[in-house]
C-alpha cells in the first residue's frame, strides 16, 4: 500500500511540475520572441530565425528559473492535497507531515542532480549556438575580445581606422605590459604606443609611462611621455561581462575543462561562482520544496488558501532579492564568490528547519 501511496504523490508532484514548466516556457517563448524580432529587424531573416533563436534560448532561463518553479510546484501539489483531504488520507495510512515533505524533497533533489548531469549539457550547447548566431547578425561584430594564454587581446574600430591592443590583465581594472597597434583603414601601421599600466574603469583609458612610436613618410618617430588618454569603448567591467556568461557552459563542462578555461582567460573566482551556484542547484531545490511544505502544511483550512498563495509569491520575491544581495557582496568582495553562491541557501535552510520542526509536531 504504501508504494501505491509514494507513486500516487509523485505522479501528481511531477505532473504539476510538467505543467508549470510547459507554462513558464510558452510564456518566456512569448516574451523573447518580441525581443528577438526587434533585433533582426533590420536583417534580411525569415521570422523562424528569431522563432527558432527563442526555442534555443528559453530552456536556459528554465534552469534559472528553476528553484523558483519547483517551488510554485510543490505549493501547487500541497494545495491540491489539502484541498482534496488528499493529505487527511495519507495521515491515515500513517505519513505523518515530515515523511510526505521527505519524499517529495529528497525527488526534488535528485532531480536536480539530473538536470545537472543530462540535461545541462544540451541547454549550454543550445546556449553556445544561440550566442554564436545572435554574433554572427551583431553590428558589432568588428568588435572582438579575447583572452588566450598570451593575455587580453581587442580590437575595435576607431575614427578612420583600427586598432589592436594586447595586455596582461593582472589586476581589477588595470591592464599592464600594453602595446596598441593603430591602423589607418588600409590597414597601414600609423603607430605603436607602449605602456606600463593602463587604468580602465571607464571608456578613456588612462595609459602610464607611455612610448610613441609614429610612423610618417616610412620614418618612425619616437615620443616618451607620463601618461596619456585614449578612449575605447571597453570598460573593465564590460571585458569581464564578456566572460562571465556562463550559460554556454555545462556542469559536467565546468568541472572537467576548468584548467583550460583559465587557461584561455576565464576569472577563476566567476568559474568558482558558477561551479558553487550549479554545485548548491540541488540542495536548493531541497529547500524550496521544504518552503512549500512548511506554507501548506501548517493548516487543513481551505480558507487560507489565497493567503497561502501571496505569501509563497512574496517569499519567491524575497529569496530573488536575497540571492542578488548575496551576488553582490561576492562582487564587492565583502564575501567570496564561493560563499555568495551558498548564503541563500544557507539563510533559508535555518527557516526551513524551524519550519519543518512547527509542521512536524501536527
Amino acid at each position: 500500500m504504501n508504494s501505491i501511496l509514494i507513486k500516487y504523490m509523485l505522479k501528481g508532484y511531477l505532473s504539476n511540475l510538467l505543467k508549470i514548466i510547459l507554462f513558464f516556457y510558452c510564456f518566456g517563448v512569448i516574451l523573447n520572441l518580441f525581443e528577438e524580432i526587434e533585433f533582426f529587424k533590420d536583417q534580411n531573416t525569415s521570422l523562424l530565425t528569431p522563432l527558432f533563436l527563442t526555442v534555443l534560448f528559453i530552456p536556459g532561463m528554465i534552469l534559472k528559473l528553476l528553484p523558483f518553479i519547483i517551488f510554485l510546484s510543490s505549493l501547487k501539489f500541497f494545495m491540491d492535497l489539502r484541498n482534496n483531504k488528499d493529505l487527511l488520507s495519507l495521515k491515515i495510512f500513517g505519513f505523518s507531515n515530515i515523511k510526505i515533505f521527505f519524499i517529495l524533497a529528497f525527488t526534488s533533489f535528485i532531480l536536480g542532480w539530473a538536470i545537472l548531469i543530462f540535461i545541462s549539457p544540451i541547454t549550454s550547447s543550445m546556449s553556445k549556438y544561440y550566442e554564436k548566431t545572435k554574433s554572427y547578425y551583431s553590428k558589432d561584430i568588428d568588435h572582438l575580445v579575447s583572452f588566450n594564454k598570451n593575455g587580453l587581446w581587442i580590437k575595435e574600430n576607431i575614427d578612420q581606422g583600427q586598432r589592436i591592443i594586447s595586455a596582461k590583465n593582472d589586476d581589477p581594472k588595470w591592464l599592464k605590459n600594453i602595446t596598441i597597434f593603430n591602423f589607418d583603414n588600409k590597414f597601414n601601421l600609423k603607430e605603436k604606443i607602449f605602456a606600463e599600466r593602463a587604468y580602465i574603469e571607464n571608456k578613456d583609458w588612462i595609459l602610464n609611462n607611455v612610448t610613441f612610436l609614429e610612423i610618417k613618410n616610412k620614418e618612425i618617430q619616437e615620443k616618451i611621455i607620463k601618461k596619456k588618454k585614449i578612449s575605447s569603448i571597453y570598460t573593465y567591467d564590460k571585458i569581464i561581462s564578456l566572460y562571465k556568461n556562463f550559460d554556454t557552459m555545462s556542469f559536467t563542462e565546468l568541472i572537467m575543462n576548468y584548467d583550460n578555461l583559465v587557461t584561455r582567460g576565464y576569472n577563476a573566482k566567476f568559474l568558482n561562482q558558477s561551479l558553487h551556484s550549479m554545485l548548491s542547484m540541488p540542495f536548493f531545490l531541497f529547500i524550496m520544496t521544504a518552503l512549500a511544505a512548511i506554507l501548506m502544511m501548517n493548516t487543513l483550512k481551505r480558507t487560507k488558501n489565497v493567503k497561502i498563495i501571496i505569501i509563497g509569491l512574496m517569499t519567491c520575491v524575497l529569496i530573488y532579492y536575497l540571492k542578488d544581495l548575496s551576488i553582490a557582496l561576492g562582487q564587492t568582495n565583502r564575501i567570496s564568490l564561493t560563499l555568495a553562491a551558498w548564503v541563500p541557501i544557507i539563510i533559508t535552510s535555518i527557516f526551513s528547519v524551524i519550519g519543518l520542526i512547527q509542521i512536524n509536531e501536527k
